[in-house]
């Protein structure tokens, strides 16, 4: 149905909307809404082409706009008649205390007078936020008095994550001073005073959060389409709507941009802030001594005033990330500050799954949770997502590199660093060599030269901790080290400032003087220069790209050892060199970095087109992050589409009468594979248009493929439909979509001996998720076998055996064996819910295994799915209701 912008309200809908809602519209937004209030964790399924996003954010907005009322409505109360609400609140009191009455009336007295003056704070503070976003609507002037103390405008640039560093010194170049980490003390020895002093600082600092919605989705396209809907709602001239992205995503400075990788344009655009702090600092104070060198390059972009402006700009008007782009340029100003800046006063903020996900990401990001509203889209696999987000992955080329650099480093500066950073410091290179040594390795050498013994081995935390020999280390203090005292980016950027000088050999002894600026330098110039032997040059192209400092991701591994010991296991694959071998962390448990979230949110809005299986989500999820069975509220609506639209099929036996179970035993024997090739053939004789077929794996494919080739099978195919194969570049999707919608429309309307075109997919790859197969693009969606994972991986067999030994066996059944068939069953749904994009769309579904006709299979499908679904034991009847089915709708177009 065509969207307008009139805002309708229907007679039986209370939720403002762009058009007349379809019922499983309303419903979802009582739900919603429902969920909302009462401060629930809703799993919500709305398949795709029902208007999801649109029932969100109308749903959810209504919420917010009602809550809001009723917040000013009571305050308004309290301030119009506080003595009569503290005479209520005092005749309550006594009649339940043997208290003298003066003291319960000094008592209810303070308590009053402490909320109304609250309650004018945050009233005053409402009216003038609400007063200078309406001037800013109105196109009013821009400017105000932005002039501060200086120290106030330092603290400001603060927040932006801008840090002061060093001291003055005699001995180094003065670029140098920024190098070198500050004097550290942990939190144990730091005095009680300065403890809270920082805190109360910092709250001082901190612009009080309204009320307010996270939305986050996996990708960036997804998001900039929710915004659209946004836009377009009845809500998007008067939301607060900011919308959160990384520096590759918003950053407008030419000089960090170019770098391209992500880790060295962050590296890059947080030092441009220290040197302008730095330079402010310096600037104001009068006493510092000028200083000879070239001076330091700051970001134009990144003027506070300007920040302010932009920030106000942001809030009044509702902007996609290439919107945001577009202003911060005609402002000059950064798009990606003044989002931030503009957090707490925002009333909807978007942002990835990684960003909300992540604590320590939410800490940086300036995201708070408490009392607040998180909507999680597409969160089919956001039990994957969270382990894959938690989870690390180290090379020892990268470890022995970390090592080199933060000895260099401690070498160089040795005589300016505090005893206590020359310790943590020491203990870092301790657990490197630790490391290293369980991958069969040594430092100080070159990894590329190192040979391991190949093999793999899977071990727990402590296991693996005892092993390394590092078990008599606090991880968590170094884990504070690291966070405080922001050594891996002073370490980046004392990489960048002697990457390539050149100045020593890999090996070779030199004198002290020399190694103490000679070392690094050398060292990088080895791993930049051209390999020359064939060894050197092979592991050129096998090695992964090399960051600034791969001390970010030791940062992280070391992280990830702080959970708890049955919560993950580290993987230990030794390769035949060093530089090859890796350390891997697998989180087993997500639920215990989901429980911040659900604990401390108002309420938690899970939602997907495709939700099902929800029990193991529930269990592995919820119930494990400690909320109970009364909490969680189930929606699932049906789809728009008339029932007589879809046409789901079971598919237990071929034309030749051989039984389909695509098995690992059966599925490559040729009877399998030519069984599999008359079924497409006679599909696509009936099928108009698309037919979209997924294979269980890329191998599978290949396997298959090359024997219907043989056999002729693939010219047959080629006689009606032109065939096209998913690439195996993610740079390549989008041309042959383009190729392939092109060719079945050229079909249709030529009407050739072609009648469309076959694309061979593969389930969990690039056009198994996010690709719309709507209308002709997708008539019939075939899917081959079972896509059961793989149950040999060493990581899945630790996740079953985790949760045989953590969770409940429902129904006599091992909640491991469930994983996996829950994991294939998800996989499917999301395969087969590429077809059926909008109302008046009509597909036909085959599942070619007789697995998927077992009762406890079938109930796995979503519902909407699930109820159209037939069972053919035979082919012949199973092809007979699929020819009528599109004889039907060739007769009688759907509306």
């Amino acid at each position: 149905m065509q969207q307008s912008g009139l805002i309708m309200e229907s007679k039986s809908s209370r939720f403002p909307f762009p058009f007349q809602p379809y019922p499983i519209q309303e419903s979802f937004m009582e739900a919603l809404y429902t969920a909302l209030d009462q401060g629930k964790i809703g799993i919500f399924e709305s398949p795709t082409g029902t208007g999801k996003s649109l029932s969100l954010i109308c749903g959810a907005l209504t919420w917010l706009r009602d809550y809001e009322e009723q917040k000013k409505l009571e305050a308004a109360r309290l301030l119009d008649g506080p003595e009569k609400k503290c005479d209520a609140v005092k005749e309550d009191s006594t009649s339940q205390t043997s208290e003298p009455d003066w003291v319960s009336e000094f008592v209810q007295k303070k308590a009053e007078r402490d909320m109304v003056n609250k309650l004018k704070d945050e009233e005053l503070k409402r009216k003038k936020r609400e007063e200078r976003l309406e001037m800013i609507r109105h196109n009013a002037q821009l400017r105000y008095a932005m002039k501060r103390k200086a120290n106030e405008d330092d603290e400001a640039v603060k927040l932006l994550q801008l840090s002061r560093e060093g001291a003055e010194s005699e001995t180094f170049n003065p670029e140098e001073e920024g190098l070198i980490v500050a004097e550290y003390e942990s939190d144990d020895e730091a005095t009680p005073k300065s403890r809270v002093c920082d805190e109360d600082d910092d709250e001082d600092l901190e612009e009080d959060h309204v009320t307010k919605i996270y939305y986050c989705s996996r990708t960036h396209s997804q998001l900039a389409q929710f915004v659209h809907e946004v836009q377009k709602s009845p809500y998007g001239a008067a939301v607060r709507l900011v919308n959160l992205g990384s520096r590759p995503n918003l950053c407008i400075n030419p000089e960090v941009v170019r770098l391209g990788n992500v880790q060295m344009m962050n590296d890059r655009c947080l030092e441009m802030q220290k040197n302008k702090h730095e330079k402010q600092e310096k600037a104001s104070d009068s006493e510092t001594k000028r200083r000879r060198g070239a001076p330091k390059a700051t970001c134009p972009f990144s003027g506070f005033e300007n920040l302010m402006a932009m920030r106000d700009e942001v809030l009044v008007k509702v902007r996609d990330v290439e919107q945001l782009l577009q202003h911060g340029r005609e402002t000059h100003t950064c798009p990606y500050y003044s989002t931030r800046m503009a957090i707490p006063a925002a009333q909807v903020v978007v942002l990835p799954y990684q960003s909300l996900l992540h604590a320590s990401t939410r800490k940086a990001t300036g995201i708070k949770l408490k009392d607040q509203i998180v909507i999680i889209d597409e969160a089919h696999n956001l039990t994957d997502t969270i382990s894959a987000i938690h989870s690390a992955e180290i090379s020892g080329a990268q470890f022995c590199r970390a090592h080199s650099q933060l000895s260099q480093y401690c070498e160089r500066y040795r005589s300016r660093l505090k005893a206590k950073n020359l310790m943590y410091i020491k203990q870092i290179l301790f657990v490197l060599e630790g490391l290293v040594r369980t991958l069969g390795g040594k430092v100080g050498q070159n990894p590329n030269t190192q040979s391991c013994q190949p093999g793999s081995e899977l071990l727990t935390i402590n296991d693996f901790l005892f092993k390394a020999q590092v078990d008599n280390i606090n991880l968590f203090k170094v884990q504070k080290y690291f966070e405080k005292s922001m050594i891996s980016h002073k370490l980046c950027g004392f990489v960048e400032k002697y990457e390539g000088s050149g100045v020593i050999t890999h090996s070779g002894s030199k004198n002290k003087e020399n190694r103490r600026t000679e070392g690094l330098g050398r060292f990088l110039q080895t791993l930049q220069n051209k390999p020359t032997d064939v060894s050197e040059q092979q592991m050129a192209v096998e090695d992964k790209p090399i960051m600034a400092s791969p001390m970010m991701l030791v940062e992280s591994f070391l992280f990830a050892l702080t959970n708890a010991n049955k919560d993950g296991r580290v993987m230990i694959q030794r390769q035949e060199c060093l530089s090859q071998s890796s350390l891997k962390f697998l989180l087993l448990n997500a639920a215990v970095h989901f429980a911040q979230i659900v604990q401390e949110c108002r309420a938690v809005i899970i939602a997907g087109g495709t939700m099902q299986p929800v029990a193991d989500f529930k269990e592995q999820l919820l119930f494990s992050a400690g909320v109970t069975e009364d909490r969680i509220l189930e929606f699932s609506c049906g789809h728009v589409i008339p029932p007589e639209n879809i046409l789901p099929i079971v598919l237990c036996a071929g034309p030749s009468g051989q039984q389909l179970e695509f098995t690992f035993q059966t599925r490559d024997t040729p009877q399998m594979m030519e069984e599999t090739g008359r079924v497409l053939s006679n599909l696509c004789n009936i099928v108009p248009g698309g037919v979209v077929c997924f294979f269980p794996s890329y191998e599978y494919e290949k396997r298959i493929l090359g024997h219907w080739e043989s056999t002729g099978v693939l010219q047959r195919l080629q006689s009606k439909k032109k065939i096209f194969q998913e690439p195996k570049k993610a740079s390549q999707v989008e041309q042959v979509l383009s190729d392939y919608s092109k060719c079945i429309q050229r079909c249709i309307n030529a009407g050739s001996g072609q009648t469309g075109a076959l694309l061979f997919s593969v389930v969990g790859g690039k056009m198994s998720e996010g690709i719309n197969f709507s209308d002709d693009l997708g008539r019939c969606i075939v899917m081959v076998g079972m896509p059961y994972p793989n149950i040999k991986s060493p990581e899945l067999q630790e996740k079953m055996s985790y949760l045989d030994k953590h969770m409940p066996h429902i129904g006599g059944k091992s909640p491991g064996k469930a994983l996996i068939e829950n994991l294939c069953m998800k996989a499917v749904n999301q395969s087969i819910g590429r077809a059926i994009r909008h109302r008046g769309d009509y597909a036909c579904i085959v599942l070619c295994d007789h697995r998927y006709a077992r009762s406890g299979t079938l109930q796995k499908l979503p519902e909407w799915i699930r109820s159209s679904t037939h069972t053919h034991t035979t082919f012949g009847p199973a092809f007979a209701s699929i020819r009528r089915f599109f004889l039907e709708k060739r007769q009688r177009p759907p509306l």
